[in-house]
């Protein structure tokens, strides 16, 4: 195998994980979803490549929201996330409420409103570029 031929499965690779993550995007905007937005964060963390991020006015929205986005990603193809964390305790810990779907090459924040203004992970990563998406 030469590079010649490695690079195309590469790029497509990262532009399958790109798009389905754009994909994750429009699915929680589309529905219930407030404010998403994709963050590149890939130059600066070596685990993944992409944050989208959203929020849900209460714990039925947030719940419906990451169902949608699991639905949208595996219609476009995409795979399921290797893990979803805050999920079996969908019911607020300590008032806060953030559920976490990772894919691996993108990772999915699904917030409460007041979790979401809490942990402000815009703030965090305010220096790393937005990714526009069609509906955001």
């Amino acid at each position: 195998v030469t590079p010649e031929t490695t690079a195309p499965a590469e790029a497509r690779t990262f532009e399958g994980l790109h798009e389905w993550a754009l994909e994750a995007a429009r699915a929680a905007d589309q529905g219930l979803g407030r404010d998403t937005v994709v963050i590149d964060v890939g130059d600066v963390l070596s685990v993944t490549d992409l944050f989208v991020i959203t929020s849900g006015a209460n714990r039925r929205q947030v719940r419906a929201i990451v169902d949608d986005v699991e639905q949208m990603v595996a219609v476009a193809g995409g795979p399921r996330p290797l893990r979803v964390e805050g999920a079996e305790r969908s019911e607020m810990v300590g008032g806060h409420l953030w559920i976490l779907l990772d894919y691996a090459g993108f990772v999915v924040h699904v917030f409460d409103d007041d979790s979401r203004a809490h942990y402000d992970l815009e703030r965090l990563w305010s220096d790393r570029p937005r990714i526009p998406f069609d509906g955001g």
